[in-house]
């Protein structure tokens, strides 16, 4: 019982799926990462991949087989190298591996069998983990012991999910508070809405107990874990992804996983009202009438407890900020949709709760589950705007022959929106996104493009995108740079701690949201600022999957078309030239070699092209790298309108 591991650098370690997979980087040494607010009644929710170097028993992996994520780390070696070990050294001086993650226990003695859960939660929320993922210190976990069964877990996972396990939690954990005042400390509102810091040691003590109802409690705790997947599947983002981009499709999933959110809550219901006969708070005999076999859906508002709030609200005994902060209405009469059957069995609920101060206050709103979640509107809208940048952020589109061979084509906005003209897949997914949560339905496909790759690129030029301080420190990160160089060519590194960055240090906050404090490239796109055709004002874009080779082709490619083809002059092609010049020092080291499809060193003919370009132009090196943008202006850039 504990953390699943420590990884030791997030910044560089963590990033979205896409990022892995536009690098092809989704293989044996990745996997999906859960945080703590991803494990929320019953279900886990993965936002991140990890890059996870280690085999079945958890053995590091020998570098040598790492392949393409040794090239996604190398630029950050020293920084991982300076890591802190827990002796007060560095990795360096401790000769430990710099690719490791920083701790990893192996489990010995442990089932495969896993549950995790929400370090920081307001209320309980414990998880089975059936598909081998990943978790962050934030989502401790729960390793059964060896011979342990399904069985086992889903009890145990039962009881923990309960609120008998909440109340006890909360005894024995630290209450963190749910708002911070103007000096920075934590406050108590109202404690349903206190966080808990619910710490895996203190957890280890939780009393675990057997009885007659432990085989309901199983089934009902195996119903609540396949109602999670099921919900999950119809989520937005699940219903997208298999191919429904229709109105009447996405609303009939509304309908189906509010249904089984209903579903979810009565059989929680059932649980805590069950596990109460478990810990002995209830005979046996009261929960064959405090439970039932066909209970009915429920929505939030319609829990006994709830309608013994209701009516203290009713009487003004109590606020009604529960219902208000839930979305759900509060009641004081029992559904007459429900059978007589259940009617009876929540009356009964209703008296034991007003007759036995122990189950009321178990039964209160503390210690009761939330069922809180994003609106639907909010996950449909950021899941449509990820499926179109899906769509879009594949190598498909970024790739064309040219000259015989197979390029990198940069795209405008406009010329992307042709290039998806004819597919009624991702116009009706523009069309979707436009009408319902952008309220314009008269966009274009080329407008609803530049909406959403708006804050997705990061420019393709060190002085587009950094204020003068961060240029500096990029100078600091490049000379380390030269110097692992060297010390892979038998030199030695001095520079072990370049600068980290900072908000200020980047032109625009998107830039600094996707780079972070070690500049991790995790964006979607790059964008060429005012290299666009003259007759296209719409913002030129490229593929951040594209290797170093490949930007440095698209920069060729760019500086022959508008030079060449359009007779730019020298000033407005230096730019393109500076980003050439930026980018070759990673072409020679990683394509610097004889490649048989050139027929040639591709670093060498990149090398002699910008060589030609600069002695053509009268460019100096420190000319290119003095180059900077010009001074923005008021007013806004030209919109799509094709």
């Amino acid at each position: 019982m504990g953390f699943f591991g420590v990884i030791g650098s997030d910044e560089v370690m963590v990033a979205p799926p896409s990022h892995f997979a536009r690098l092809g980087l989704v293989d044996d040494f990745t996997s999906g990462l859960v945080v703590g607010d991803g494990v929320r009644d019953w279900s886990i929710a993965v936002s991140d991949s990890v890059y996870f170097p280690y085999d079945s028993d958890r053995s590091l992996i020998a570098v040598g087989r790492l392949q393409g994520h040794y090239k996604r780390l190398w630029p950050f070696r020293s920084v991982l190298e300076g890591r802190a070990t827990f002796g007060g050294a560095t990795y360096r001086e401790e000769g430990r591996p710099w690719f490791e993650w920083h701790q990893i226990p192996k489990d010995v003695g442990s089932s495969n069998l896993t549950l995790a859960l929400a370090e920081v939660a307001t209320h309980n929320h414990f998880v089975l983990d059936d598909a081998g993922l990943t978790f962050k210190q934030t989502a401790p976990v729960v390793k059964l012991r060896a011979g342990a069964v399904e069985d086992d877990a889903l009890h145990l996972l039962a009881v923990l999910n309960s609120s008998v396990a909440c109340f006890w939690l909360k005894q024995m954990c630290h209450n963190k508070g749910s708002a911070v005042d103007d000096e920075g400390a934590r406050q108590s509102v109202v404690p349903w809405d206190d966080f808990y810091q619910f710490n895996s040691r203190k957890l280890a003590h939780f009393p675990v107990v057997t009885s007659s109802v432990r085989g309901r409690l199983i089934r009902y705790s195996r119903t609540l874990r396949d109602l999670a997947q099921e919900r999950l599947s119809c989520d937005p983002k699940s219903v997208l992804a298999d191919g429904i981009v229709d109105r009447p499709g996405l609303d009939a999933a509304r309908a189906r996983q509010a249904r089984l959110c209903q579903r979810s809550v009565t059989m929680q219901e059932e649980l805590d009202w069950l596990t109460y006969a478990e810990y002995g708070l209830i005979s046996e005999a009261e929960a064959l009438t405090l439970t039932s076999a066909a209970p009915e859906p429920l929505a939030l508002g319609e829990r006994a407890f709830e309608i013994v709030l209701a009516r203290k609200v009713r009487s003004g005994d109590a606020e009604v900020v529960w219902f208000d902060r839930h979305r759900s209405s509060p009641i004081t009469e029992l559904p007459r949709h429900w059978s007589d059957a259940y009617r009876r069995v929540v009356e009964a609920r209703i008296g034991v709760i007003e007759s036995r101060p122990d189950i009321a206050l178990l039964e209160g709103p503390e210690f009761k589950r939330r069922w809180m979640e994003d609106p639907w509107e909010r996950r449909e809208s950021e899941s449509l705007r990820i499926q179109i940048l899906d769509v879009v952020d594949g190598p498909d589109t970024w790739f064309v022959m040219r000259d015989g061979f197979k390029q990198p084509q940069p795209l405008t906005i406009s010329q992307l929106s042709d290039r998806f003209s004819p597919d009624s897949d991702v116009h009706r997914l523009a069309m979707l996104y436009a009408d319902d949560h952008l309220g314009r339905r008269d966009m274009t496909l080329a407008q609803v493009f530049e909406e959403v790759v708006g804050d997705a690129h990061i420019p393709y030029l060190a002085a587009m995108r950094y204020q003068e301080p961060g240029l500096a420190k990029r100078e600091e990160w490049e000379r380390m740079w030269a110097e692992q160089r060297a010390e892979d060519s038998g030199g030695r590194l001095t520079t072990l701690s370049p600068p980290e960055y900072k908000r200020a240090d980047f032109r625009k906050n998107s830039y600094w949201s996707h780079r972070g404090k070690l500049d991790v490239p995790k964006e979607r796109f790059i964008s060429y600022p005012e290299a666009s055709p003259d007759a296209d004002p719409t913002l030129l874009l490229g593929w951040a999957g594209w290797d170093h080779k490949d930007q440095a082709q698209a920069l060729v490619n760019l500086v022959n078309d508008r030079a060449a083809q359009a007779g730019w002059p020298t000033e407005r092609v230096v730019p393109l030239l500076a980003g050439l010049a930026e980018v070759m020092p990673w072409v020679h080291q990683w394509h610097g070699e004889y490649d048989p499809e050139w027929d040639g060193n591709p670093a060498e003919e990149y090398q002699t092209f910008l060589d030609q370009q600069r002695a053509e132009r009268q460019l100096t090196e420190q000319m290119l790298r003095d180059w900077r943008p010009a001074a923005p202006t008021r007013g806004r850039r030209p919109r799509s309108t094709s």
